[in-house]
């Protein structure tokens, strides 16, 4: 299956390709709702991932120096988000205003300090799409079509090949990010530096498991409840105890966890920001992916069949985020002809939920992305683990377990961290502990998305990911 696979992405790399038309005609000219031309170009056009599938990419160029400045990739995760809500919703020089017509410009654009480039993955995803309409994909084939989109990129740009590369992305791209950054790193042709991953899936198991400490030390159960899991999972003892795993031996403790899981991702809290309004109220909503206790739960063998339950539908189109400007900016007329979006090409959606081509389509294959680290930071690629500190989606902690289970050598303990705000005051950022190769840190207040919560920090972020830079 890999050399099939590998075969249809060598086959892609045979595409003829026009290295001086294509970037003219990708080039987005007139981007409507824009009140003024930005000071900066743009292109919007299509990548090559195998001879059937096409991944929709939109790129910005830097605001200072493009030829020079590092390039860097962003990959919205799911599976099955759109990378365009990273671009309108969180990092990129744009936001859409409430009107779904208009656009505002984003003072903290991270293409203030690199060349970004967003792609839409896997094909299905927004704008991206398959003619053959054969959709079911998985990890590995998703990290080979990305790796043929970014080859096809540089075919169409190759004034960027010699520019620094990162790799980044949150949630999901927990998974996209260090796959992909391995097969860059393999390409000597490619100058690959470093990744950053935010709030992402990084082991299931650890996630899951560190959700249940989150949920107590945050006020979502109480102490009768906490001790009940500690007796039936833990033998009594709070110590790093992994619920996910007892529970898979244990009926009592599944039904503890279970009880915690209703409440963390059962409507009434936005999980992707703990602290945030539901935008349509409680109970208007579950969510379209699975939880991380569901995901961790199915990562081990001899799950019950309990376990193994279906992806939840939503009771109604919104979630507690709402995401409706964006969609309906992306899906006017005038905006699609500008991005160049064929008309045959599907509505734009934020994400696409199981079942929206056929049961199934996408297939996860890795619960612990460990090997995919070891092999980058054997290769001298540095990271950055960020999360923002109120998510429940893919939590801090876990996070922070999956980090220290690396084993890098500690060259600074744990400390605060800061940047300056819109006054020039000092304010604590959130918490950075420092690797030789790797930093794991917290952005305080900040749910999933730490670029639309916290844009003055994330930008610090990206700012000493690409300059190599401390906090």
């Amino acid at each position: 299956m890999l050399k099939f696979l590998l075969l249809e992405v060598f086959v892609a790399f045979l595409l003829p390709s026009a290295l001086i038309a294509a970037p003219y005609e990708d080039e987005v000219r007139m981007l409507p709702g824009l009140p003024q031309k930005p000071s900066f170009r743009q292109y919007s056009g299509y990548l090559a991932a195998t001879k059937s599938r096409r991944l929709h990419y939109w790129f910005v160029e830097s605001v200072n120096n493009p030829k020079k400045d590092p390039v860097a990739v962003w990959l919205n995760g799911g599976p099955g988000c759109s990378s365009l809500f990273g671009l309108l919703g969180e990092n990129g020089p744009f936001r859409v205003r409430e009107d779904g017509v208009t656009l505002e410009t984003n003072p903290f654009s991270w293409n203030n300090v690199a060349n970004v480039l967003y792609i839409e993955s896997p094909a299905g995803v927004g704008f991206s799409y398959a003619s053959d309409k054969n959709y079911v994909t998985d990890d590995d084939l998703t990290s080979l079509e990305n790796y043929a989109a970014m080859r096809d990129f540089l075919r169409k740009f190759p004034e960027y090949q010699d520019n620094e590369l990162f790799i980044t992305g949150e949630s999901y791209g927990g998974i996209y990010v260090p796959m992909l950054s391995v097969l860059l790193m393999e390409d000597p042709s490619v100058n690959l530096k470093g990744f950053a991953v935010g709030n992402g899936v990084s082991n299931d198991e650890m996630l899951g498991s560190s959700i249940i400490y989150f949920a107590y030390y945050h006020g979502l159960i109480g102490t009768t409840e906490w001790n009940s899991l500690l007796k039936q999972c833990c033998g009594g003892s709070e110590n790093r105890c992994n619920f996910v795993r007892t529970a898979q031996y244990s009926k009592a403790c599944e039904d503890e966890v279970l009880k915690v899981q209703a409440v963390t991702d059962g409507g009434s809290f936005d999980r992707y920001n703990l602290y945030g309004p539901c935008a349509y109220g409680v109970g208007s909503h579950q969510y379209n992916h699975d939880s991380m206790i569901n995901w961790a739960f199915r990562s081990l063998p001899g799950q019950s069949k309990s376990r193994d339950s279906k992806w939840q539908r939503p009771l109604a189109e919104h979630s507690c985020n709402n995401n409706t400007a964006v969609t309906t900016y992306l899906n006017l007329p005038e905006v699609r002809l500008a991005l160049h979006i064929p008309a045959q090409v599907q509505k734009w959606l934020n994400c696409v939920s199981d079942g929206e081509y056929q049961e199934g389509w996408y297939t996860k294959i890795y619960n612990d992305t460990t090997p995919f680290y070891k092999k980058l930071f054997s290769g001298g690629i540095r990271g950055i683990l960020y999360n923002g500190d109120v998510d429940m989606a893919c939590n801090f902690l876990g996070d922070e377990w999956f980090a220290d289970s690396l084993g890098r050598p500690v060259t600074e303990e744990r400390r605060m961290w800061h940047y300056r705000d819109e006054k020039g005051l000092k304010q604590v950022a959130g918490f950075v502990k420092t690797f030789d190769i790797l930093t794991y840190l917290t952005v305080r207040g900040s749910g999933h998305m730490v670029p639309t919560d916290r844009p003055r920090p994330a930008l610090h972020v990206i700012t000493n990911l690409v300059k190599n830079t401390p906090f």
